[in-house]
């Protein structure tokens, strides 16, 4: 079947998906209760969306689409307080993170969606390790030439958004050294990566999706776990290197600094339009790629400590640094769009340690795993501040 043709979107408008854990707290490991509380919910109204994910000890939840970072705030706290509310019902915990610090995969139960049951067929004990948790957002595109330029043009900042959000220092009872541990499990995944270098959309979906598609590998966009895919059928583009981050509040600053990146690219892209013999130094290019996954992999292991390499003058650079000299840049953008507060709270990550780092000082206030855990739950009800 044909891709689907791309959807005009309004510019700039987003939206944020948040893959959360459910826990017990009697012993502070996931359980399988996603059905009894999805159940739950819709007997009173949600401010979003809720959705099973592959495994029982997972939900999804969706926001609106919004334009502003305050409003997508105020739906992520409206969001964030029913779940609570409704967890204290089935005497459960509700919390972020990329990784559960101390399950094992191997007692985890697949939903019994059929398309994770098809997973499940397919990639056999990988979908169990797939318990991992992620934020997605969705930035909207006029047409689909737009969102494969972003798209591109946005692999150069993919470092940061791995660093900032990075929530899962822990994996099966152990601190893993990477301070994102839930991209190595994305990772596995033979449709996972980056996407092809394309940046018209009739190519895009007339060439390469064809022929993936009469490989019988893929039906849709679905089957793609890109860092960054194109969804057609929203008109957005989808970042998903993100962990879910142990609050609301850093998941809406992460969405505001998408969105601000990109107004930055396409402002940057529309003033060098008129002389295509010299593109602005953010025009993508497959070379970009040379440095995209050891970048990637400098900010999964070593979080904002890392060191990147920049992809069009190769320079070194502490990824601390790029990324407070980006705050710096997006200042008018984000005036613009009203969400400087969003910078500031991510200037403070930079400066103060990401969510990996707070969880690890947990792990050594608590001392165990289990008060670790226990502490996340409270800085998802807004029990905990950053600093």
């Amino acid at each position: 079947m044909p891709l689907e043709p791309f959807t005009s979107s309004e510019p700039l408008t987003f939206g944020v998906e948040l893959e959360l854990q459910l826990a017990s707290l009697s012993d502070f490991d996931l359980t399988p209760a996603s059905t009894d509380l999805l159940h739950l919910l819709k007997r009173k109204p949600f401010p979003g969306n809720v959705t099973l994910e592959i495994t029982e000890s997972m939900i999804e939840i969706n926001s609106s689409v919004q334009t502003r970072h305050g409003p997508l705030l105020a739906e992520l706290g409206a969001i964030r307080d029913t779940l609570v509310a409704a967890s204290d019902m089935l005497n459960i915990g509700i919390c972020g993170g990329g990784t559960h610090p101390f399950q094992h995969w191997s007692e985890q139960r697949i939903s019994s969606k059929a398309r994770f049951q098809e997973l499940s067929s397919l990639y056999g004990y990988l979908a169990k390790q797939f318990t991992v948790f992620g934020q997605h957002v969705h930035i909207g595109c006029a047409n689909g030439d737009d969102a494969l330029y972003l798209l591109h043009a946005l692999s150069r900042y993919i470092p940061h958004f791995i660093a900032l959000s990075a929530s899962s220092p822990f994996v099966q009872g152990q601190d893993s050294g990477f301070d994102s541990a839930r991209l190595n499990s994305v990772y596995a995944f033979p449709m996972s990566g980056r996407a092809p270098f394309t940046l018209r959309w009739d190519d895009f979906a007339g060439v390469y999706f064809a022929k993936m598609e009469r490989t019988g590998i893929v039906r849709s966009m679905k089957d793609f776990y890109w860092d960054l895919r194109p969804k057609p059928e929203y008109g957005t583009i989808e970042l998903r290197v993100c962990d879910t981050p142990l609050s609301v509040e850093r998941a809406a600053a992460l969405a505001a600094y998408l969105q601000a990146i990109c107004r930055h690219l396409l402002l940057r892209r529309a003033a060098a339009a008129p002389s295509d013999d010299a593109p602005s130094e953010d025009a993508p290019s497959e070379d970009d790629y040379l440095v995209y996954n050891y970048n990637r992999f400098q900010a999964s292991r070593f979080g904002l400590d890392g060191v990147v390499t920049h992809p069009k003058t190769y320079a070194s650079v502490p990824l601390r640094d790029d990324i407070l000299a980006t705050l710096g840049l997006l200042e008018p953008h984000a005036r613009a769009l009203d969400s400087l507060d969003a910078l500031r709270d991510l200037a403070d990550a930079v400066t103060h340690g990401s969510d990996a780092s707070w969880l690890r000082e947990q792990y050594r206030r608590q001392g165990s795993a289990e008060g670790m855990v226990n502490a996340a739950i409270g800085r998802f009800r807004g029990e905990w501040r950053t600093r």
